[in-house]
């Protein structure tokens, strides 16, 4: 398995870490995180990572203002983001995709499947 990079952008560190260490231990990927949106988009214009995880519901700028940003910008248009969110209602799901999320993952998430579910949600073999 080829050894990815993904950006996980929530504000609860509680979040950032289980994922983070999911993704680390489990498959093997390089994970870089972000506490705001803002330090996101900081970020993923610098390390180009292969991936998002947005937290929907931040303080400042939250995730629908985020992947907005990281749409208007040519060096970020291209990476695929998925939605972490409880907010896990058929409509939700609706507007968070038609904002440019590749997916949706309901929190809370299975740290043993949390790989998976990026890989099948960003069409990477398992």
């Amino acid at each position: 398995m080829p050894n990815r990079h993904i950006l996980i952008i929530d504000d609860e560190e509680d979040i950032r870490e289980v994922a983070k260490a999911s993704l680390e231990l489990v498959a093997g990927w390089k994970i870089t995180t972000a506490r705001s949106g803002i330090e996101g988009l900081e970020k993923a214009v610098r390390e180009k990572p292969e991936g998002i995880l947005l937290d929907l519901m931040m303080p400042d700028m939250d995730g629908m203002m985020t992947i907005g940003k990281l749409r208007n910008q040519p060096a970020t248009q291209h990476i695929p983001v998925i939605f972490m969110t409880a907010k896990v209602q058929a409509s939700d799901w609706q507007r968070l995709t038609q904002a440019g999320a590749m997916a949706v993952i309901a929190k809370p998430f299975d740290p043993l499947k949390l790989h998976q579910q990026v890989s099948d949600a960003l069409g990477w073999p398992r």
